[in-house]
């Protein structure tokens, strides 16, 4: 395990390094900077006991996480899109760019290509929390983002909960999620509309095989119908679980899951299901369409 021991530096000061920036936050950016300094500092001790010779953060913005993280980490990359913040960022930690410890990835979070990672903290922005989710989760590694609150709560829901869904099932198939604290408006400049929440993700492998790309494809398709019956679900939505026979399928499931809905429906209990898409019911991985967005 490695990573860097450098808390008695100073951090920067996350006013003034928007005020250096002299930039307005642009609300349709998503850009909500985080500037309280007691959550700064929190967020990276949550990767404490981890890898952290490589790690990832998606919205750099004017560095106040950035350079928190130097402080733990070997190397970051930080993404930025905003091309005026990511000069910013270059000319700000000109230094540790130049010891070659920081990496500005300019552009997109959904397309810039991705470096390997060992842990990654982020203030994500909001409105594509679940698709920049659904690139990392994958990558099988820890994880701090801080989120919509009601978008935390649907992370960790447990089946028959009201926030659980499709969300709750990807999510916990790739990792342990906790929320770790809950930030409040005023801890951004500008405040949000909400409140925010912290999660934590730790990687797990499932305690259950089946062909990832079905099961993902199955679980989107059947929350598309979250109000029907899993029977009437599976005929349904052939065209995004990609199951060709849909009629072989419910034959050969289990009563007790066809006759419940998908919010009552436990990850393994997908899982077989999709298994069960697999075997008698003609899907393929080829034939399934998972998508990245996730609700």
């Amino acid at each position: 395990m490695t990573g860097r021991n450098r808390s008695s530096t100073a951090s920067r000061d996350p006013d003034a390094l928007l005020a250096r920036a002299g930039i307005q936050p642009d609300r349709d950016q998503d850009q909500h900077f985080l500037v309280d300094d007691r959550v700064l500092d929190r967020l990276p001790t949550y990767v404490e006991g981890v890898d952290t010779n490589h790690v990832l953060e998606i919205g750099a913005g004017t560095g106040a996480l950035t350079d928190r993280l130097l402080n733990v980490a070997d190397r970051v990359t930080a993404v930025e899109r905003d091309a005026r913040l990511a000069e910013f960022l270059r000319e700000e930690f000109a230094d540790a760019r130049g010891e070659g410890r920081l990496e500005i990835a300019e552009g997109d979070a959904l397309s810039v290509e991705l470096p390997e990672f060992t842990a990654s903290v982020s203030n994500l922005p909001y409105g594509v929390s679940s698709e920049v989710l659904f690139r990392l989760l994958p990558a099988k590694r820890p994880l701090v983002v801080t989120v919509q609150t009601e978008f935390a709560e649907r992370m960790v829901a447990d089946p028959g909960t009201a926030e659980y869904g499709r969300l709750s099932v990807t999510a916990g198939h790739y990792a342990e999620c906790e929320i770790v604290e809950t930030v409040p408006p005023e801890a951004f400049s500008p405040p949000p509309a909400v409140e925010s929440a912290v999660v934590r993700t730790a990687p797990r492998e499932p305690n259950y095989a089946v062909d990832e790309t079905a099961f993902l494809a199955f679980v989107r398709g059947v929350f598309t119908q979250r109000r029907k019956t899993v029977r009437n679900a599976i005929r349904n939505t052939t065209h995004i679980s990609g199951i060709e026979r849909p009629g072989a399928v419910v034959e050969a499931a289990d009563e007790a899951l066809l006759s419940q809905r998908a919010g009552d429906l436990a990850p393994a209990e997908f899982a077989e299901l999709a298994r069960l898409g697999c075997e008698v019911g003609g899907v393929s991985s080829e034939g399934a369409t998972s998508g990245e967005e996730a609700g």
